[in-house]
């Protein structure tokens, strides 16, 4: 059937409104809002009675990126550079180290679990080590969660400048998929470079886009919201352009502009916030359009072992790790953020790399990777302010 342009927009009307309804509905009973963009999207699918049969993994992949840009350089805008300065350390290590340590763990689970060979296992691991921002961002925001000293700031900039580690972990992987005789230490330059160059376009387009808004006369009306847009883009564009990580840059281009003073700040910080709650719509409701529920069955046990080891030993040791020399955190905190690793869309798009590039096994990791974060966001995204009070990070009052 050949739909005309008023019923195609009327039904992306109506698909977006419903997506939102849902996403608000899951909230309401303590679920996170990505649980009711799924599952939308999942209805709609080929095994829902929306019957939509769609299998565009290349489509999704370019549609997660978009989002996913969008997403962090709101989540940057959103972030106090007093407690990035604060937190660069820890979280910097979280980011780095502690995305190798989960990495590395899930990996060695992926062998013994569903006999993946070594490169196999590691782009699972790669694919899943990162917690995501979008979900971090909502839970915690959404929960109004008051917490203790500098745990908050730690979980958000944490949540926000890991992804360019696993995103860059991924391609190291699929490259020596693709060239068996490469040696894991000739990408060590090229992870410098990418973060290199992606801090530094940021710094850039952070600077520039506020400096543009006052000089330009741009400060007050629409003009500034595009402007906005537009930055965000150019932020991650000219990052891969010039071998740099596209989404560090788009972070740390929100970071500076959202902590720079200009007329119209707050406004278009706002605007930013709805593009990433639009942002966060589309993505999961195309990542759920995309999965088809009845292949989900033969994962159900190794995707639940996954999990487990992601959620009690992987993401723990690793922030215990990292966390050792920080003695401002006790073990009570580290607990905390251990749980509070929540994972989302990130994986998932990730999981796409495999598949667009023809990986043997790409199709089981796409799978254990949805049903680990369907898992995630249904076991973490609700206990979390059970989990704060239990442990004693919230403030009195709370």
């Amino acid at each position: 059937m050949v739909l005309n342009t008023e019923l195609t927009l009327l039904i992306l009307g109506v698909i977006l409104l419903t997506t939102v309804l849902a996403g608000t509905l899951t909230s309401r009973f303590g679920f996170p809002a990505l649980i009711g963009f799924l599952g939308l999207g999942m209805l709609a699918g080929i095994d829902g009675p929306g019957g939509y049969y769609f299998e565009n993994f290349a489509l999704t992949q370019g549609i997660g990126i978009a989002c996913l840009l969008f997403i962090l350089f709101s989540g940057g805008m959103g972030t106090d550079w007093r407690d990035v300065r604060r937190m660069a350390a820890p979280a910097l290590l979280l980011a780095t180290v502690g995305v190798l340590i989960s990495a590395a763990i899930v990996t060695l689970a992926a062998i013994f679990i569903l006999g993946f060979g070594p490169l196999q296992g590691a782009l699972l691991g790669a694919v899943i080590a990162s917690t995501d921002a979008a979900a971090v961002f909502a839970v915690l925001r959404s929960t109004g969660l008051d917490l203790h000293g500098d745990v908050p700031a730690l979980i958000e900039t944490e949540s926000g400048s890991n992804d360019p580690m696993a995103i860059f972990l991924v391609g190291a992987v699929l490259y020596l998929i693709a060239s068996p005789a490469a040696s894991p230490l000739d990408l060590a330059p090229d992870f410098v470079i990418q973060m290199l160059m992606g801090a530094l376009v940021g710094v850039g387009v952070g600077y520039g886009m506020p400096e543009l808004l006052k000089r330009g006369g741009f400060s007050q009306g629409g003009l500034a919201f595009v402007i906005s847009i537009a930055a965000a883009l150019i932020a991650f564009g000219l990052a891969e352009l010039l071998a740099g990580n596209g989404f560090l840059a788009s972070y740390i281009a929100g970071i500076v502009a959202g902590n720079r003073t200009y007329a119209g700040r707050e406004t278009v910080s706002q605007f930013q916030d709805g593009m990433a709650w639009l942002s966060q719509v589309v993505m999961f409701f195309t990542l759920g359009l995309l999965v088809t529920p009845s292949n989900l069955g033969p994962v159900i046990i190794p995707g639940l072992s996954i999990t487990v080891i992601l959620m009690f030993v992987a993401r723990p040791l690793s922030v215990f790790i990292c966390l050792a020399p920080f003695r401002k955190f006790g073990w009570r905190s580290k607990l905390f953020v251990s749980w509070a690793g929540l994972r989302g869309a990130v994986p998932i798009v990730l999981a796409t790399f495999p598949m667009v590039a023809g990986v043997p096994g790409a199709f089981t990791i796409f799978n254990v990777v949805f049903f680990v974060v369907l898992l995630s966001s249904i076991i973490q995204g609700p206990t979390i302010k059970w989990a704060a009070k239990r442990l004693g990070v919230q403030n009195l009052g709370e």
